[in-house]
């Protein structure tokens, strides 16, 4: 007996509201599977690292940045 023929049986013995449940699942499936696109890294261009593209991003430093947090100092 196939899948198909087993999903089928197993499907007519349920009541038509657990049916129609098996039908959007069934459907849900089936946009999942058509989402499903894999990229593979060959396909991506690679872009070269640029030193000091990050320069100027991070605005303000606490002083305190470097202190102990106060919820370690009980393992210090």
């Amino acid at each position: 007996m196939s899948i198909i023929e087993q999903i089928d049986q197993k499907a007519s013995q349920l009541p038509a509201d657990l049916q129609a449940e098996v039908l959007t699942f069934i459907e849900f499936l089936e946009a999942k599977q058509a989402k499903k696109t894999f990229v593979s890294p060959a396909s991506v261009p690679h872009l070269p690292n640029k030193r000091g593209a990050g320069k100027g991003l991070i605005t303000y430093i606490a002083d305190d940045f470097d202190a102990p947090l106060d919820d370690f100092k009980e393992y210090m």
